[in-house]
């Protein structure tokens, strides 16, 4: 799956291809394609996964130890630059799609069993302790060849909870149990209040979504929020009106901004620049990571649909009257053939309009998808509860309670 759209030749994300493998099931669901294309489609997929070299070497590799680096050649499927770095959560999101397909495709004919066979090989080879980097208890974000960690890890309440959820259920080369209750530890900080809301904050709503795209968090609780007395979907839940609040308040005085346009997120920008709005003078940004919470505020006045989009599930009351608001307020100048673009800014003025990105990007694409099949029907997520390695994750994570436990935990 490209990186972008549209795009004949760029390069290929491998988070977005965890996306897609999902998409295909919910595209299934809905009527837009057969069983039948979304076989042939995923066993394409996934061989061509399992096929593509693996090794330490610069170049000539898609992955190593199991992981693959975050973009990849669309044609070849090789490492496309020696900028990209060997990914450990952009292979937790491929493995969200690789073990969905594990667990949607569970008929019992030869192409079904292939891809159920297949999944299993990928997810099994990544060597998760590799990638604490030798002597760290924590996951690092990536590796570098050759050789290189990147000091960066994964600590903090973020997306690597699904990250932390697949290292821990994995069969082979599997993280120990307690770490989980250790890495929720380093949350803390992270609780408090924003414009008038307690909760676990992580600013991009990105950190919110990704994990719950795949895993319902509703009604089972680990150690950490059973002490909060709230679990994670309820949470994101707080996270999604904190930032609702924010727009309404708009601190920043940014054009467009209330109760029925907001949404900060990691997305596009209309780059780096500095331009006199309103009488004030302000700073634009290209691609950033926005978002609003305890932790940090970093707003230019750009709104990402996928925000909005990829929280349809947690907050369904505000969030799809406001994407309703965005497609009549600005029509087919952000909403086209592929959807609703990947963000826009009103503030930042070019001729007799504003900034429109002209693409869609894969990763804020997924969430609007799934999220949105998730609150109509909870099919992704209940196709994942059956998923072992999910579950045993879980569990070793000290999860219990709603749909994980019905009468009992046993691991």
């Amino acid at each position: 799956m490209p990186d972008r759209a549209p795009l004949p030749h760029g390069a290929a994300s491998i988070a977005s291809v965890g996306f897609g493998l999902t998409a295909y099931g919910v595209g299934v669901e809905r009527g837009y394609i057969t069983r039948q294309q979304a076989v042939e489609r995923t066993l394409v997929t996934l061989r061509f996964l399992a096929s593509l070299p693996q090794g330490e070497a610069s170049s000539g590799t898609a992955g190593y130890r199991g992981f693959f680096y975050h973009f990849l050649d669309s044609e070849t499927g090789l490492r496309v630059a020696d900028w990209s770095e060997l990914s450990s959560i952009d292979t937790a999101l491929l493995m969200g799609g690789v073990l969905f397909a594990q667990s949607y495709y569970d008929r019992a004919d030869e192409q079904e069993t292939e891809i159920r066979q297949l999944a299993d090989k990928l997810y099994r080879r990544v060597d998760w302790r590799w990638m604490r980097g030798g002597n760290s208890e924590w996951l690092s974000m990536g590796w570098m060849p050759p050789g290189r960690f990147l000091p960066a890890q994964w600590k903090g309440y973020n997306e690597g909870m699904l990250l932390y959820i697949m290292a821990l259920g994995a069969p082979d080369h599997a993280l120990p149990e307690g770490l989980w209750d250790r890495w929720t530890e380093t949350h803390q900080g992270q609780q408090g209040d924003f414009y008038g809301h307690n909760f676990l904050n992580f600013a991009p709503l990105f950190g919110h979504q990704y994990s719950e795209c795949w895993v319902d968090f509703r009604n089972i609780y680990d150690k950490a929020s059973r002490q909060r007395g709230r679990d994670y979907f309820q949470n994101s839940r707080e996270a999604v009106y904190a930032q609702r609040d924010y727009a309404v308040r708009n601190p920043g005085h940014w054009r467009g901004y209330g109760g029925a346009v907001w949404g900060l997120t990691a997305s596009d920008g209309p780059g780096d620049a500095e331009r006199e709005v309103d009488g004030r003078k302000r700073h634009f940004m290209a691609y950033s990571a926005r978002g609003a919470g305890r932790d940090y505020v970093l707003d230019d006045g750009t709104i990402a649909p996928t925000a909005v989009g990829g929280s349809v599930a947690f907050a369904p009351e505000i969030a799809l009257p406001s994407l309703e608001e965005m497609k009549h307020r600005y029509g087919d100048v952000i909403y086209n053939k592929y959807g609703f673009v990947d963000a826009f800014n009103p503030s930042f003025q070019i001729n007799q309009g504003f900034w429109v990105d002209g693409q869609q990007l894969g990763i804020d694409q997924g969430p609007i998808v799934l999220m949105i099949e998730n609150l109509r029907s909870e099919f992704v997520w209940n196709i994942m509860k059956k998923n072992p390695y999910i579950r045993s994750g879980l569990l070793k994570a000290g999860f219990t309670g709603g749909w994980l436990c019905k009468g009992k935990c046993v691991r």
